[in-house]
């Protein structure tokens, strides 16, 4: 047998090492200038791709001019400086460096024996989310994959803490703004569909406190048993964020355990704005926040936090026979005992190295330019009359619609989704719509850092042309 396999020689790799940097630079670089949608059908891509397990190596210039032009010409830039959909990754190439660091040495972030240097990053790095948000010096938490699984590692803590996992006749709130992974965590913790109480949002597509209220009486006078609230901090819809002060009183009161979803949101607390919009989320029990969305990092990197670090431990910690070297000092933190994962990847490098070599003050900065750029994007469509603001910016996010006048509602419903259509296909940007009050509504999310007043003042008259050309006025 060959004495080494898999392997290169030093040129080999320097030489590979090389073409990946060139190719990752060419690609922030020309970014602004590419198409930020691209994609295949299906049928097309097995066309390309089904070739069968490949028996014999390639060269590298070969693979690597398919990864190039043949893989990533099928995706959509999520970093992209003119997507505006969903909620977008907008990356640095400074945590970018740290993911190729961090494949390379290929450390296993599980326990402190095998990685006391990435567990001790970790660990600092989770110190400052927390003092960002105010937590106590309780406070702790570890990095997931993102904010599904940040929520399911909080719910689980809290069904461990409030309820002992005696799940029966248990009951938790949420408004019906709450992103579709709390009702999916909540599945596969095992509680029913009738445990879950999803409440209408007011006004301003926040959970109502009244309501709250009401429905936690209601619930312990036929017998069940209320034992958490899930708030949200920035919602993906609208960026509403519920009242958290008054949220975290009752749940104090009613012996409830408060959760926020921060997923989206919890960020913005790096500006004064995002901090004023965000007062009360220093008093909930457990927060989830993603850095691959407002704090600027390329996937995966979720985030969960709990007011008592112990209680993670307490929720997730078995010991089996085959880790008993791995349990030296109680001072020694294992990540594997706090969550899910035992097999886990340092992902703190990235978040770590980029606040050391970019600063706090220049992320407050980038977190407080996504608000400006949404109140712009305002402003733009307010100049035209087809645009009607359904509800105006707020944490970097603006709903609005194109209304065409003598159309009825269902028309203009129609006129919007076939908008985010018509903008697919064309590729200079991409927004999403969403649905309020049952009525198609068109969204953008302004939170990368590198959006141009001009990307948003193009991108609106796009999506007014394209909405002139779909009217039924304008033929």
């Amino acid at each position: 047998m060959p004495e080494k396999l898999l392997s290169m020689t030093q040129k080999e790799m320097r030489e590979l090492g090389y073409k990946v940097v060139d190719t990752l630079i060419e690609h922030f670089v020309t970014l602004e200038d590419k198409p930020v949608t691209r994609t295949a059908n299906r049928a097309a891509m097995d066309h390309e791709f089904q070739k069968g397990f490949p028996q014999k190596g390639g060269s590298v210039d070969e693979v690597l001019t398919e990864v190039r032009e043949r893989i990533f010409t099928n995706i959509m830039h999520l970093d992209h400086p003119r997507f505006f959909a969903f909620v977008p990754s907008p990356s640095n190439f400074v945590s970018v460096m740290a993911e190729a660091l961090i494949a390379g040495h290929n450390a296993f972030a599980g326990t402190w024996l095998e990685a006391a240097g990435p567990g001790q990053i970790e660990l600092n790095t989770i110190d400052w989310l927390c003092q960002l948000i105010g937590l106590p010096p309780s406070a702790g938490g570890l990095f997931v994959s993102g904010g599904s699984v940040a929520n399911l590692t909080a719910l689980a803590v809290a069904r461990n803490v409030r309820l002992g996992n005696r799940m029966a006749d248990a009951a938790i709130y949420f408004s019906d703004q709450t992103h579709s992974s709390v009702e999916r965590a909540l599945r596969v913790l095992g509680f029913s569909q009738e445990q879950m109480r999803k409440l209408p949002s007011d006004d301003l597509f926040r959970l109502d406190l009244q309501d709250l209220e009401d429905a936690v009486l209601e619930d312990r006078a036929l017998g069940r048993q209320p034992f958490c609230v899930v708030a949200n901090a920035g919602t993906t819809n609208t960026g509403a964020v519920d009242p958290l002060p008054a949220l975290a009183e009752l749940c104090t009161r009613e012996k409830l355990w408060l959760h926020a979803d921060g997923a989206y949101g919890a960020a913005a607390f790096m500006c004064e704005h995002g901090k004023e919009i965000l007062n009360g989320l220093e008093s909930v029990h457990s927060l989830s926040l993603d850095p691959h969305k407002w704090l600027f990092q390329p996937y995966e990197i979720g985030c969960v936090l709990v007011r008592d670090a112990r209680h993670l431990k307490d929720t997730f910690r078995i010991l089996p026979e085959y880790l008993r070297d791995v349990e030296q000092t109680e001072e020694q933190i294992n990540f594997c005992d706090c969550g899910i994962q035992l097999t886990r990847s340092f992902r703190a490098l990235k978040l770590w190295m980029a606040l050391r070599i970019f600063g706090a003050e220049e992320f407050s900065s980038a977190v407080a330019k996504g608000f400006y750029l949404a109140e712009y994007a305002q402003g733009i469509l307010e100049s035209f009359k087809e645009f009607e603001i359904v509800t105006p910016a707020h944490m970097a996010i603006v709903t609005f619609r194109y209304v065409a006048p003598g159309l009825s509602e269902q028309q203009i419903d129609d006129i919007n989704e076939k908008i985010v259509n018509s903008i697919i296909q064309h590729g200079f940007a991409m927004i999403s719509s969403t649905t309020l009050r049952g009525r198609t509504v068109l969204r953008m999310c302004t939170i990368n850092p590198r959006t141009t007043e001009e990307d948003i003042k193009q991108t609106i008259e796009l999506i007014k042309g394209c909405g002139d050309r779909l009217s039924p006025s304008s033929y």
